[in-house]
């Protein structure tokens, strides 16, 4: 298996050229099955989830080919009414729910199995069934999967309103409603980046939809879409990860290829804990000198600091100055990171949503364990500012959403390395799991 090897304590130097943002691209490329005639999707970042959503389109009767690392042709002509997502891939990840909303738009129905991805706590599909629903679909859960069909020949526009601003429900209405007979109104419709880049695809395609980015989105639908060529916002998250590891290693880093308005909320609490950053058109820069400071944080949806950036700040905070809140109001089990962090010294209390760090002079390296996506990212961080070896195990889970990241950091000057261990060496280092 593969471990991360990071020497931590050393400054960070130089450039990091930003990928396309991973939960966009798992909701355009389902949105191609839309679509009549060819997709080239530009800025297509190379993590595992990408390629797990490709290999889905692929099964299901697809043409995917590559045409170089960050683009690929996508046409859908090839697939079929009775297309099931393959069970064993659709159930590794969460993003797998939007292919109901893209079947049911192109075929009036849809089969995927119950979706999976980071254990983050009960994060349930009701809305989107609502939705689903009040689109006119019949939605059941049989055999582990959900199966979806509309009562009639195709779906009819409705006003829907969401009990919680969710960004797969309002994503896989969009999907659903985009080629619906009439108008569909969402309303508290989630504003995050992601979900303004899907619009933006279908509406290059010829779809007609207006607010996105607000909380009501209003969608005409259309009979047909067409081909065409578009490119993938930058990831939000991935550029606050780089900037938060600046933030708790020292240095100065330049992200190149970033939307510095997505990062407004993120920019504005690092610099809270005593970054500097300074924005440009696409780029920013990232430098801290001095000593970290507390800080109190409530995690929220956009334009809120977003919860997938909660475990690296927590990672900074806890070797700041001062005692700090952190108040989790998106996700359940967020904290899983904890534990980890400890090991490396980190003084944390969780209660319920609330967790209480407090600043140490500096975490100390150790063997710790990646438990889902952004735990994974949150260790690297903590390893980059920490003095002194850490390994951390599990980095598949980081590897389904940052591209190239050893190759990366180790450009601004990381001490980092992936290397292969035995499952006894493993163990051996005090890991599990």
């Amino acid at each position: 298996m593969t471990q991360y090897a990071i020497n931590g304590g050393t400054p960070l130097h130089g450039t990091i050229n930003i990928s396309g943002a991973k939960n966009a691209a798992l909701a355009i490329l389902p949105a191609t099955l839309l679509v009549d005639g060819v997709c080239r999707i530009e800025n297509i970042p190379k993590v595992t989830d990408v390629t797990l959503m490709l290999e889905i389109l692929r099964d299901v009767g697809a043409s995917i080919r590559l045409t170089d690392d960050n683009a690929v042709l996508i046409d859908t002509s090839g697939v079929s009414a009775g297309s099931v997502a393959p069970y064993e891939q659709a159930r590794r990840m969460r993003a797998s729910y939007y292919l109901i909303g893209a079947f049911l738009a192109r075929f009036a129905g849809a089969q995927v199995a119950m979706p999976g991805g980071c254990n983050l706590g009960v994060r349930p599909i009701d809305q989107h069934m609502k939705g689903f629903e009040a689109l006119g679909a019949d939605v059941q859960v049989k055999a582990g999967s959900i199966h979806a069909r509309a009562r009639e020949q195709c779906l009819k526009g409705a006003n829907i309103y969401l009990d919680v601003q969710s960004v797969g429900a309002t994503i896989n209405i969009i999907l659903a409603a985009a080629m619906a007979d009439g108008l569909t109104v969402i309303e508290n419709a989630a504003r995050e980046p992601h979900v303004v880049d899907l619009a933006n695809f279908l509406n290059s395609a010829g779809a007609d939809i207006k607010g996105a980015g607000t909380d009501m989105i209003k969608i005409r639908g259309k009979k047909s879409l067409k081909g065409g060529s578009y490119a993938i916002i930058p990831d939000q998250i991935e550029a606050g990860t780089y900037m938060a590891a600046v933030t708790a290693a020292g240095g100065e880093v330049t992200l190149n290829n970033v939307i510095p308005k997505h990062l407004e909320c993120i920019t504005a609490k690092l610099e809270e804990l005593g970054a500097n950053v300074e924005e440009y058109d696409d780029s920013i820069t990232v430098r801290r000198e001095g000593k970290l400071r507390k800080a109190n944080i409530k995690t929220l949806p956009y334009p809120g600091f977003p919860t997938d950036m909660q475990p690296q700040i927590s990672a900074c905070l806890s070797s700041a100055e001062g005692i700090s809140m952190i108040t989790e109001s998106v996700a359940d089990n967020r904290y899983r990171y904890v534990d980890e962090l400890k090991r490396m010294g980190a003084r944390i209390q969780v209660d319920g949503k609330v967790a209480v760090i407090e600043g140490i002079r500096h975490l100390t390296g150790a063997p710790v364990q990646a438990c889902d996506l952004r735990a994974g990212a949150a260790l690297i961080v903590a390893a980059l500012g920490a003095q002194g070896t850490t390994e951390i195990g599990g980095v598949y889970h980081i590897e389904r959403g940052y591209e190239n990241i050893v190759s990366k950091l180790q450009g601004v000057g990381a001490n980092i390395r992936a290397e292969e261990v035995s499952d006894s060496e493993h163990l051996a280092s005090g890991k599990t799991g």
